[in-house]
């Protein structure tokens, strides 16, 4: 079922550069590992049924990177021996439907966030944009963790730029939408677990969590210190998928101005660098 699945989704369908050197027209195993955050060799072993039973967090992020329907992952869950996701945890399946419509936004930054910040999906402009997304360990793409809990190992990401007030602000934001999660899945184990470790590692969260702050992410106005193109301010406006409670996060300039300039030239400095890795 993974060689199949495998087979049908294009590196451009994921966020991944398509070189000019393919022989396949599907994904490599090693793209699969990379964004599924597991071994090639894992990956072999899993085609060839010869690995162990995966956990269902490895269950998870090969159905998000092959872009298996709810059906699929379910039944790719029932073949490896595992359960497949009950009501009541943090949906970490992004629908076909929702990945097309991100295809749809060539031209801008886009990223799907789970209810409790991971980093579920992505285009080549947010990738572009804010860090190589597929360079992010699986298990360290989660926006809360990134923001308060760095790790050296992590790949560079575009740093928040502005005033004091408006990065504080950002971090507000990041831990009353968290909240506001934790409240609605109290649960899930992984919300458990992340909230241990942004509590244990973080002096900053830990504050920011003990003044009660909740709510959703909002459209809002972000500065970013872009290492190629420089400081650009873009609007990112928050779309919400209700039933999943995932939300698509956009990012965009208003045209003819020297952000939309900054954004256009990122779409093309920014994904030849993607591409030349």
């Amino acid at each position: 079922m993974i060689k199949r699945a495998r087979d049908r989704v294009r590196p451009q369908d994921v966020g991944l550069p398509a070189g000019l050197q393919r022989r396949v027209e599907g994904l490599r195993r090693e793209e699969l590992a990379m964004l599924a955050g597991i071994s090639v060799d894992y990956v072999v072993r899993l085609e060839q049924a010869r690995a162990p039973q995966p956990s269902e967090q490895v269950l998870s992020a090969l159905s998000r990177a092959l872009r298996l329907e709810a059906d699929e992952r379910d039944l790719l869950f029932l073949l490896a021996g595992a359960e497949p996701p009950r009501p009541g945890l943090v949906d970490l399946h992004v629908r076909p439907s929702v990945l097309r419509l991100i295809d749809r936004f060539a031209d801008q930054p886009v990223m799907v966030l789970s209810a409790k910040g991971d980093v579920l999906a992505w285009n080549a402009m947010s990738s572009a944009l804010h860090c190589d997304w597929s360079a992010v360990p699986a298990r360290r793409r989660n926006h809360p963790l990134l923001r308060f809990v760095p790790h050296p190992d992590d790949p560079p990401r575009t740093p928040l730029g502005g005033s004091p007030e408006d990065i504080h602000a950002a971090a507000v934001q990041t831990v009353a939408s968290l909240r506001s999660a934790a409240g609605r899945y109290p649960d899930d184990p992984g919300v458990a677990r992340l909230l241990e470790e942004l509590t244990a590692g973080s002096a900053e969260f830990r504050e920011l969590w003990d003044d009660g702050a909740t709510g959703a992410w909002r459209t809002h106005t972000k500065t970013l210190l872009h290492p190629v193109v420089g400081s650009i301010v873009l609007d990112c406006d928050t779309l919400v998928v209700p039933d999943v409670d995932q939300t698509l996060h956009v990012y965009s300039a208003t045209p003819g101005t020297p952000d939309a300039e900054k954004l256009a030239l990122l779409r093309v400095v920014g994904t030849q660098e993607l591409s030349s890795r």
